[in-house]
């Protein structure tokens, strides 16, 4: 396969599933190792092997977010080894990654090892369950008129906490906030010509529920090596190219602060001329894609 300019793009939690990775796993010594390392690294501290979740979650944990955050890290870096080993040649221009997926497209981007990289989504995932265990708190998808959207979540509200959480794709909106003011939102969505639809979430993720999992995660940040991206990767919370000294920082700010992914991925489409790619699993990115820039055509790799 010939050298080809790309843009890779990271999963985040949701892409998840029983299985991930384990067809890379078999048929890639490259992908193998990433997962094998992944063992190694995390040990028991998930009750079984990380790889054994991932395959087939005998325990049926993969949906925790304490274990999807570093089973999806893992996949998605397992997926780029394997389709290395395969020939894939690549110039890679620049990376990016929804939520989660940031830490995946940083790694990529040689701001900190595999193995650092996998300690801090551990942190991450572990901190944002704690958080959510703290407060009930949930989320809940809209799809329609993004202002209709917009005014919707402000008339849910009331006394609760409710916000715009992820901006994915235009016409489709995820509100974060109190169980009582997301089931506001659902009663008030079909009156409002709008559709929503409940997430199954462990809380309100990317909101003020999560300040706990931001304040701890700054921690984990400040005592882990953090190089200069070698390509540029893009931020969740600017939708612009992450600056050097800046990153710990904005990673704290993207567990209480919106994902601004659909502006994000314009201004990428905007700036680079390149062939697009999604690391497994699953195919989300794309199917955002699609919603944001019918343009842009996006290769996934869930499977080899």
């Amino acid at each position: 396969m010939s050298s080809e300019q790309v843009i890779l793009l990271c999963p985040g939690q949701g892409a998840q599933k029983v299985g991930m990775g384990k067809a890379w796993h078999d048929v890639s010594t490259a992908a193998k190792a990433i997962f094998d390392e992944a063992d190694e690294v995390l040990g028991d501290t998930l009750g079984r092997p990380l790889s054994e979740i991932c395959f087939t979650d005998p325990d049926g944990k993969i949906n925790q977010t304490n274990v999807s955050q570093p089973a999806i890290y893992t996949t998605s870096i397992a997926s780029l080894h394997g389709l290395r080993e395969q020939g894939f040649e690549e110039e890679t221009i620049a990376t990016a990654g929804l939520s989660l997926g940031e830490y995946s497209a940083l790694h990529l981007a040689g701001v900190f090892s595999f193995a650092d990289g996998l300690r801090l989504v551990a942190k991450r995932g572990q901190l944002m369950q704690e958080a959510a265990e703290a407060a009930p708190s949930t989320m809940i998808a809209v799809m329609g008129d993004d202002n209709a959207i917009l005014a919707l979540c402000e008339e849910a509200r009331g006394e609760d906490i409710l916000i715009p959480a992820n901006f994915n794709a235009s016409g489709q909106i995820v509100l974060s906030g109190s169980v009582s003011a997301c089931e506001r939102v659902a009663q008030l969505a079909s009156d409002r010509g709008l559709r929503g639809t409940p997430l199954s979430v462990a809380g309100a993720f990317h909101s003020p529920f999560m300040e706990s999992a931001a304040e701890g995660m700054r921690g984990a940040l400040s005592e882990t090596p953090l190089s200069d991206p070698s390509i540029p990767v893009w931020s969740n919370v600017t939708a612009n190219q992450h600056l050097n000294g800046d990153i710990a920082q904005r990673l704290v700010d993207q567990i209480t602060g919106p994902v601004r992914w659909a502006e994000q991925c314009t201004n990428m489409a905007n700036m680079y001329d390149g062939n697009w790619h999604e690391l497994g699993p699953g195919s989300v990115l794309r199917g955002l894609m699609r919603r944001i820039d019918r343009e842009v055509k996006v290769q996934i790799h869930d499977e080899p």
